[in-house]
């Protein structure tokens, strides 16, 4: 996956409180995790309607235009695919919660696409009984590893490990990798829901929220240690998502100069790999 940029992030409270059709936490009938339950479609309808809206279009409009290639005008940006759960490790399936899904339901994404051919991400989550737009990141990851997934493993679920950067699509027992990220994590043949969650226990067990780590504010990113720090290997965090508003109904503005790691933090992707590059003023 290519570096991306994160435009703006609204950080506080929790994303898992805000979603509709979070993830199921029994057991399925043979053994394994619960399959992450699909938002509703009228929450996806809403969750596209958002991203393909005036505001959202004019907003994309300026950041397709941030370099200099184009201008605003120019830009043209449409919304051209269908918007897509993306899902993310699950803290509780790194803690061996019984039941608990590999992964949980972050934010919805919807691909946008300007007229010279460069595409961004359109992040949106229910928040104040309506869904909102809270991030734009260059490329498209989130549209393209679910059309990889669909055609690896038909209705299995996506979802990201966002410490490496990796996707992979689960389906019963089998995690299978979809990008080199996740090839090199757990071969190219996959591996099992149990060595998977072997693995993440004992990489990030020690970092889940409230933990000696979290508390440090390492796993925050809000600090300046931990903003100015290059995490080293085995040193990535879990962390809670959180996207809602802690200061009212804030659009997406493509001039905002937001701090990388808490724009990070605050959609549950603390030390990815892939830090997003901070567009300043």
């Amino acid at each position: 996956m290519t570096r991306r940029t994160a435009v703006r992030a609204v950080a506080t409270g929790a994303l898992a409180t805000s979603l509709i059709g979070l993830a199921a936490q029994g057991a399925s009938a043979a053994g394994h995790p619960a399959a992450p339950e699909a938002p509703p479609r009228a929450s996806v309808a809403a969750a596209h309607r958002a991203a393909a809206g005036p505001e959202t279009l004019a907003t994309l409009a300026r950041f397709f235009a941030h370099d200099g290639t184009l201008t605003p005008a120019q830009a043209t940006p449409r919304v051209d695919s269908p918007t897509v759960p993306v899902y993310g490790l699950s803290p509780d399936f790194v803690r061996g919660t019984p039941g608990a899904p590999v992964a949980g339901l972050e934010f919805l994404a919807t691909r946008a696409v300007a007229s010279d051919g460069r595409t961004a991400s359109v992040w949106t989550v229910r928040r104040g009984g309506s869904w909102k737009v809270v991030n734009i990141a260059t490329g498209d990851d989130e549209t393209r590893a679910v059309a990889a997934g669909s055609r690896l493993a038909a209705g299995g679920t996506v979802f990201h490990e966002p410490q490496i950067n990796a996707w992979y699509v689960q389906q019963g027992d089998r995690i299978r990798p979809l990008d080199a990220e996740a090839r090199k994590a757990v071969g190219p043949g996959g591996t099992t829901v149990a060595a998977y969650r072997e693995r993440v226990a004992k990489a990030y067990g020690d970092k889940l929220p409230g933990s000696a780590y979290d508390r440090r504010g390492e796993a925050g990113g809000y600090g300046a240690p931990a903003a100015k720090r290059a995490a080293g290997p085995g040193e990535h965090p879990v962390a809670a998502t959180a996207v809602a508003s802690a200061d009212g109904d804030v659009p997406v503005a493509a001039a905002s100069a937001v701090a990388a790691a808490a724009a990070l933090v605050a959609l549950g992707l603390t030390g990815t790999t892939a830090v997003r590059r901070l567009l300043r003023r």
